[in-house]
């Protein structure tokens, strides 16, 4: 079995175990096939997804990327404080993305410059990141930023209300929250990225073969640099939809969050020794994590009995991605 069946083999086993999973809570609970549960696992989805799509990238080239969690609190936290001082929503948005690839800017200096090993960079860029949301917030959360932050995490595309006789709102059509909208265009565009331009090829060849890339005049530094800076500004635009669904900067969001994006990306099929991955796996293991947790809540099953469900997934995932390279 070539490496590429053995990567669709994966995918298709990711899917499997997704369609199972859905299978399997349906008949426990009645309510997870209703539309609002269907939704509230969409939109739990979602930071998932942005932060193993960013995960995918790093971890294709051979890296990793501890920080992400960090830095969706420190970005969040700097567009709510810049809101808070009477920006206007987008500035302060924008800032945040600027602050997340700042993040990833200097994890990827430390990576191809300073030839610090991603493990100890970005676990670096965890603890300064988090201590300076900390430091900036005195470890309280910022509230009050009003209906306009909270219009792209709780906003929706194609919404349909009309107004009953009551002089009440019915809700016709919930609608596509924003949040799912983004992850939709983020997945295609980053999949088109890493398939069909030159930039995601020698992503791809980065990760097979440092070496071999690097004399066939592959732009290593450069090509490493911008998959630490994408995956930066994608921990940036999670914190900022992720804050704006809560109308709250909490300096202490994003914890674990970082194991959740490599899981999601393992599960679906990326590789951690590099080389391989997509974007549809990872959007694939988002799902399977977020539709767990979410059949294992309804099912009344703790929160710490879900740790090391999810862990088992995670270590299992893992394992038949070694066992795949030793063939």
């Amino acid at each position: 079995m070539t490496e590429q069946q053995q990567d669709l083999f994966q995918k298709f086993a990711a899917l499997a175990s997704l369609l199972g999973l859905i299978a399997i809570f349906s008949f426990t609970s009645n309510a997870f096939f209703s539309v609002g549960n269907g939704m509230t696992v969409a939109l739990q989805v979602t930071s998932i997804a942005y932060l193993g799509i960013a995960a995918t990238c790093v971890i294709i080239t051979g890296g990793i990327d501890l920080s992400v969690g960090a830095i969706l609190a420190l970005s969040g936290v700097v567009a709510a404080m810049l809101v808070k001082a009477g920006a206007p929503v987008p500035i302060g948005m924008f800032a945040g993305l600027l602050v997340g690839a700042l993040c990833g800017l200097i994890n990827g200096l430390c990576v191809t410059v300073l030839k610090l090993p991603p493990f100890i960079a970005t676990l670096g860029m965890m603890l300064v990141a988090r201590g300076v949301a900390l430091q900036l917030t005195d470890a309280r959360a910022i509230s009050g930023l009003g209906d306009s932050f909270a219009e792209l995490g709780n906003g929706a595309l194609f919404r349909i209300v009309n107004i009953g006789a009551d002089g009440f709102p019915d809700v016709v059509f919930v609608g596509i929250p924003y949040p799912v909208v983004l992850m939709i265009v983020l997945a295609l565009a980053v999949s088109i990225l890493l398939n069909r331009a030159t930039l995601g090829r020698h992503l791809y060849a980065i990760g097979s073969n440092l070496e071999a890339a690097r004399l066939s005049g592959v732009n290593v530094k450069g090509v490493t640099l911008f998959a630490y800076v994408l995956s930066g500004l994608l921990a940036g635009l999670t914190g900022c939809v992720l804050m704006s669904r809560l109308v709250t900067a909490q300096p202490s969001e994003g914890l674990m969050y970082e194991l959740d994006a490599i899981a999601a990306a393992v599960i679906g099929g990326t590789s951690l020794t590099g080389g391989v991955g997509t974007v549809s796996g990872t959007v694939i293991g988002a799902f399977v994590i977020g539709i767990l947790r979410n059949g294992l809540n309804m099912s009344g099953v703790s929160a710490f009995t879900q740790q090391i469900l999810i862990g088992v997934v995670i270590l299992l995932a893992v394992w038949i991605d070694q066992m795949r390279h030793r063939k």
